[in-house]
């Protein structure tokens, strides 16, 4: 028996890969399969199973594809009802991969459908569980997505998830491994461990919400404590994970069509396409195609597509580095955003010799913006997250997270200049580049963000908070 997590730094996902005795199983896997092909080739084994632990809201699965290409089943848990043939498991359900044994326990309380699969090994010993949304390191799935689909409050899913937990999990062995589907940095829960498999018993002393004295009336209260809206795309992402979508085959040949300077100009105008630019923000600011969005591919790129474009049907057009265009086509699909018109062909430094007009950002150096700072009069908008924000910042400074820009930009004065940074510059440029798509220009975006600013001693700042202390998300 072999068992290998994949990990997915931009997602905080984990998919996982077993092994035994000639067959495979594939649990919650990626949208793009042909990694998966490829090792079962090469381990020359036979999958057997597609294993799904819900709907995923945060990712697109790559279970279709995977089933068509294999015709290994899908298999979902109770009460799932996708809108393509699957293997829909009852509580207790068993599934044989070569010498081990596979087990679905119904775990509502993420959402209604989930599951969790125990892994029991050739001498029927229960080895691990891969717990999906259900259980993470430190942390438990938010009960708040799935309120619309199963008609309840994310207080009664918190509270079915409480006895899911008690009453299927924490009763296994302690030294159960658990394999929860996403570690720190997933908006799928509120303050995950960066630890991406621990077990049973580590959990019940250490994750907060399986105290052994808990009340469900806690736990509820607990849980659902600050939380803040899941991401716009996340809706679009389970109706994808339950109706289906187009094969990743089909979106890579419409995306990968290498466009002119011209073309790529008037596709622009009569699409209506988002012109999305991948570059590192420190080449984007020296110059971009105006109108362009600027989410670098080498950052938190899916998730923040998602939070910042939402809506998964978008025409999009693409700049990036030259080379990159397939990864960036891939990493767009694994959030749903299939609509991909073409990409830009020489990246930007085609359309600089094409003679076309371009953009820029004003972004100075923090050592310019401590020069240029008076605590009297200048307005300091920082777009980091609240948590950060409350461990420190500079003094008088507004927090308007990034997140919610489409919510706070309407607020701005364009008479009034203001300075902007996050953490490092990789936020505060993508929010310049939507400022400046939306014709506000009065400002300056700080280099290096928070990160080199608090070493400019002629800054203020507030006090340094440990973030642990303000339920950090």
């Amino acid at each position: 028996m072999n068992i290998e997590q994949i990990y997915t730094g931009c997602l905080a996902q984990g998919a996982y890969y077993i092994t035994s005795n000639g067959e495979a199983a594939i649990i919650d896997p990626l949208r793009e399969v042909q990694p998966y092909l490829d090792r079962l080739a090469k381990d020359d084994v036979k999958l057997k199973y597609v294993f799904e632990t819900h709907f995923h809201a945060d990712f697109v699965s790559g279970h279709l594809d995977l089933s068509k290409k294999t015709g290994a089943p899908i298999v979902y848990g109770a009460t799932a009802d996708p809108e393509f043939d699957a293997i829909i498991a009852e509580d207790g359900q068993t599934f044989k991969v070569g010498n081990i044994t596979i087990k679905a326990l119904h775990t509502p309380g993420h959402t209604m459908e989930s599951t969790t699969y125990l892994l029991l090994d050739e001498n029927g010993k229960e080895h691990a569980i891969f717990s999906g949304d259900t259980l993470f390191i430190g942390d438990v799935g938010r009960p708040d997505l799935a309120q619309k689909a199963a008609d309840m409050t994310q207080e009664q899913l918190a509270a079915t998830l409480y006895h899911s937990l008690r009453d299927k999990i924490m009763t296994l062995p302690d030294e159960t491994t658990v394999y929860p589907a996403h570690g720190a940095g997933s908006a799928c829960g509120k303050n995950m461990s960066k630890e991406t498999v621990s077990t049973i018993g580590e959990q019940k002393k250490l994750n907060y919400a399986l105290r052994a004295d808990m009340t469900e009336q806690e736990f509820v209260n607990e849980v659902t404590d600050g939380l803040l809206p899941p991401p716009g795309y996340f809706g679009m992402n389970v109706a994808m994970n339950k109706k289906g979508y187009d094969s990743l085959d089909d979106v890579m040949k419409k995306g990968k069509q290498a466009l002119e300077p011209n073309a790529f100009e008037v596709a622009a105008e009569e699409s209506g396409a988002l012109i999305l630019d991948t570059r590192n923000p420190k080449e984007f600011y020296k110059g971009f195609v105006p109108q362009s969005i600027n989410i670098g591919i080498d950052g938190g790129f899916a998730p923040w597509v998602g939070a910042m474009i939402m809506d998964v049907n978008q025409p999009i057009l693409l700049i990036t580095d030259e080379g990159r265009e397939e990864e960036t086509i891939i990493r767009l699909s694994r959030v749903g955003f299939d609509n991909i018109l073409g990409y830009l062909k020489g990246g930007f430094d085609g359309w600089k010799v094409a003679g076309k007009e371009i953009d820029t950002v004003n972004r100075i150096s923090p050592e310019e913006f401590a020069q240029k700072f008076d605590k009297e009069t200048s307005k300091v908008i920082d777009v980091r997250k609240q948590s950060e924000y409350a461990a420190q910042h500079i003094e008088e400074a507004y927090n308007k997270p990034l997140d919610f820009i489409n919510d706070w930009v309407k607020d701005i004065n364009p008479d009034e200049h203001f300075f902007m940074h996050c953490a490092g510059g990789y936020r505060s440029m993508i929010a310049a580049s939507i400022l400046e798509a939306r014709g506000y220009r009065n400002f300056t975006e700080i280099e290096g963000g928070f990160a080199q600013i608090e070493k400019q001693e002629a800054i203020p700042t507030s006090n340094f908070v440990c973030q642990s202390k303000t339920l950090a998300k």
